[in-house]
């Protein structure tokens, strides 16, 4: 494990750190920092994208009740359009591990970028397949903004958010055609500034 690695190079306090929503048309990217007890680990707990979303919930409220500490950021649509996904990614991600209760000695992040804090860090591509805390970080950051979708389809009706969750489905892309876009929507991406500038 990634994580008995780190601690056998003196680490003790490990992070690991992921995001969700680098993807879709509309609302914020969302991270999580999560630091675990050395050798616990939650039944079934992998890659978020590969579990249902019954057992995401599940996993989502014991990460919460057990982990050392845990801690959510997002950044917002227009952020994301002002500094690009990739930046905007990974500010989320900083600002999660800001926000830890416990400042981490080591992070392990998903991905190919490491985040501008100061303390030894390994990015992993599919990290939250080999990495239990970043498979946590991942559950969490997934858990929050689909929770999260679903109240803003309450606040922008007909577009479908509660069941896409922001994602350009063709359920999304005729409502992006009938509607026009939203103040949450990414008008950096390309489905997005094709629709506003019919509608402008």
């Amino acid at each position: 494990m990634l994580e008995e690695a780190a601690r056998g190079r003196g680490a003790l306090r490990i992070a690991g750190v992921d995001e969700a929503g680098r993807g879709p048309l509309f609302g914020p990217v969302v991270a999580a920092a999560v630091i675990l007890e050395s050798g616990f680990h939650f039944d079934g707990l992998t890659d978020s994208k590969k579990l249902s979303g019954k057992r995401r919930t599940e996993l989502d409220a014991a990460i919460r009740a057990h982990a050392v500490c845990w801690a959510i950021a997002d950044v917002d649509a227009e952020t994301i359009d002002r500094i690009n996904i990739r930046r905007a990614s990974l500010l989320a991600m900083r600002s999660a591990v800001e926000q830890l209760a416990l400042c981490p000695d080591f992070l392990l992040i998903d991905g190919r970028d490491t985040i501008d804090w100061d303390c030894p860090q390994q990015a992993v591509i599919r990290g939250d397949g080999t990495s239990f805390s970043i498979a946590a970080a991942s559950v969490l950051a997934k858990v929050y903004r689909d929770r999260l979708l679903v109240e803003l389809d309450g606040t922008f009706p007909g577009y479908g958010l509660a069941r896409h969750k922001g994602y350009g489905s063709p359920e999304h892309m005729a409502a992006l055609d009938r509607l026009g876009p939203t103040p949450q929507h990414r008008k950096s991406y390309r489905p997005v500034a094709q629709a506003a500038l019919r509608f402008e």
